[in-house]
């Protein structure tokens, strides 16, 4: 009788198998590739050779690891010191992680950043957290303006600072709705820090409101645990970017109570 199944699968099925196996394999790769970039930032500058080493695996496996770390931008190559070298050949390439490869690993840049407004909330008040939030947006928004002022109409206006908004990390974009435009930002760089200074938040929907000419609304905001942040930007009574709205529409970016809640939005802002 025929036995089935019973056999172990060779190399070549683990590469060209079923889906589990591809995962498999590529699971080990990227486990590899992260013990490979943990030696370089613990013992970097170092040779492919003493990695190869250093993890007991081939020095062919070893440099597929590295190149692909190079080639990703997460590590770069130097030659090694001539001080140090032995003998007539080529110099040897040493391997040292970018700061992109770093980031790997995490930073602790949230945390400071929170513990530093914290201690100028503590020692200057909440009013030096506002105008440090403000005066950063004041910046972001200055590198962007003269590409603003040119917009043509608001669904242009809005486009142009979904655009400026990606080009700052915030995977932006913008789409019309019934009553104006939706503004969606699908990563917010500071989104942890803003979970604690609302400031940040308050600021950015105030430097909206400026550079449209208009009165925004906020729905929601990934500090707050929603997908995205999401901000309606009515197009009607629009003024030009820089000139502060009416008193109807609040510099502060906020919409008066007796017009909050009439946009015919999906609840929570959904994304683009």
């Amino acid at each position: 009788m025929k036995k089935v199944g019973t056999s172990k699968p060779t190399a070549a099925a683990t590469e060209t198998g079923p889906a589990g196996q591809l995962g498999t394999a590529a699971q080990g790769d990227g486990r590899t590739r992260h013990t490979v970039a943990r030696l370089l930032l613990e013992r970097g500058p170092i040779t492919a050779a003493a990695v190869a080493e250093e993890l007991g695996v081939s020095p062919t496996a070893v440099r597929r690891h590295l190149d692909v770390l190079v080639a990703e931008g997460e590590a770069y190559t130097r030659e090694s010191s001539p001080r140090g070298r032995r003998g007539r050949g080529r110099p040897a390439k040493l391997y040292l992680l970018t700061e992109s490869g770093r980031a790997r690993f995490g930073h602790a840049y949230d945390d400071l950043a929170v513990a530093a407004l914290r201690f100028i909330a503590e020692h200057e008040g909440e009013q030096a957290v506002r105008e440090f939030a403000e005066r950063r947006m004041a910046a972001l928004v200055a590198h962007h303006r003269d590409a603003l002022v040119a917009a043509r109409n608001p669904a242009e206006r809005a486009e142009v600072l979904a655009d400026a908004l990606t080009r700052e990390g915030y995977a932006a974009s913008a789409r019309s709705v019934g009553s104006g435009e939706q503004l969606c930002q699908h990563h917010c760089p500071v989104a942890h820090v803003a979970a604690d200074f609302p400031q940040l938040c308050e600021a950015e929907t105030a430097a909206f409101a400026e550079v449209l000419g208009t009165h925004v609304q906020r729905l929601a905001t990934i500090a707050n645990g929603d997908a995205a942040c999401t901000t309606h930007v009515p197009t009607a009574r629009l003024t030009a970017p820089g000139q502060s709205p009416d008193a109807e529409q609040t510099s502060a970016g906020s919409v008066p109570k007796d017009r909050q809640n009439t946009a015919p939005i999906p609840a929570g802002g959904e994304s683009v």
